[in-house]
């Protein structure tokens, strides 16, 4: 009874800590040969997040949306291309003309940001225009650290996001594959080294990295055959080696198989295979309907994988695709005139992918 009660409780800790908000991202970044640099993410969510594709063009101004009165005002010094959600146009994923990308991720039980107060509130910006901030005023890891102390994350309800602020982290890519992770822990915003470059949600980043240790004895070589007492052991097949790899959808486990995934990877030639490396591998993570369920109040609610979004840090082309539509498309940053006083945007259509017939084209065999 006891036993039944204490192992109820933990599944419970467990639930509210990994799974209660229905939301799954996975971040990864890989280097090709010719030292180009990919990374890419995918976004899963609990309900329909509406995503449009922008272009933000230099010296726009912006206000940081606060709870009350206005905050933050900046001035793009950098363009940049990416995606936001619902008819806020301010960029959660993206990359600039720098190279350097900043996106958001679900950072449910964990993230708490800074009370707004008189003398903060002009430093102040919400919590989905973080990367925005990002990407719009920096072309380096570097720089972004240094300007961390001239910026607060006010709690901050938005529209679409539901009655509360959306709890989010964020990770930045530079140009040459270089990452941090920025959480905000106790209303200050905490900085990790990222040296893996992958991130999930829920705990904290450093959690993640100590988690890592036990998986310690996985490798992409196959395992060797054994004897126990006499009697010989083999693999049944290939991957034996990652024999013990976590495969379920819990930010802990989709950690693990994303640092293995991307660490483990054969680098490509250049930035087009590379391209399309990152979304095999981040097709490692797609969520299918049904797979992941919560029920709160007699309602049942769905986690799938909304979109999809993979960005070359040289060509500065920002790929994506979505669930209906598996067609990969991309716009290119370089196309457009950064010095445009408005910005360009599209809402992603919600059409299901048309399916190619090719009957016509099979031929007579000849022997």
């Amino acid at each position: 009874m006891i036993l039944t009660f204490l192992k109820n409780r933990m599944f419970l800790l467990i639930f509210l800590i990994f799974g209660s908000d229905l939301s799954a991202c996975t971040g990864v970044v890989l280097k090709a040969r010719n030292r180009a640099v990919v990374s890419g993410r995918t976004l899963e969510f609990g309900r329909d997040v509406e995503t449009g594709i922008a272009i933000i063009p230099r010296r726009y101004k912006f206000v940081g949306e606060i709870p009350r009165g206005r905050g933050k005002e900046y001035t793009s010094k950098y363009a940049a291309v990416g995606a936001y959600c619902f008819d806020d146009i301010k960029l959660m994923d993206g990359v600039n003309e720098k190279g350097l990308v900043a996106a958001a991720f679900y950072f449910p039980g964990y993230a708490k940001y800074t009370k707004i107060t008189k003398k903060n509130r002009s430093k102040a910006i919400s919590p989905i225009e973080f990367p925005n901030w990002v990407l719009t005023q920096f072309a380096s890891i570097r720089e972004v650290k240094a300007a961390l102390s001239s910026v607060v994350i006010a709690p901050t309800v938005s529209d679409g996001w539901g009655s509360t602020p959306p709890p989010l982290h964020y990770i930045i890519y530079d140009r040459k594959g270089k990452s941090i992770v920025i959480e905000p822990i106790d209303g200050k915003l905490v900085v990790y080294d990222n040296l893996i470059g992958v991130i999930t949600n829920s705990p904290t980043f450093d959690w993640h990295l100590t988690n890592l240790n036990n998986y310690v004895n996985l490798t992409a070589f196959n395992a060797e055959p054994s004897y126990l007492k006499g009697f010989k052991l083999s693999p049944f097949g290939q991957g034996s080696g990652m024999l013990g790899l976590p495969g379920d959808f819990t930010p802990p486990s989709r950690f693990v198989r994303a640092a293995f995934f991307s660490s483990l990877a054969i680098p490509s030639t250049n930035s087009d295979e590379l391209v399309n490396q990152v979304f095999h591998i981040l097709n490692q993570f797609d969520i299918p309907v049904g797979a992941v369920l919560s029920k709160e109040h007699g309602k049942t609610s769905f986690d799938s994988t909304l979109f999809t979004s993979v960005k070359d840090h040289s060509t500065l082309k920002y790929y994506f695709r979505s669930y209906v539509d598996q067609t990969i498309k991309f716009v290119d940053l370089k196309q457009f005139n950064l010095k445009s006083k408005v910005i360009k945007s599209m809402k992603i259509k919600r059409e299901l992918q048309k399916n190619i017939d090719i009957s016509s084209q099979l031929g007579h065999r000849v022997n």
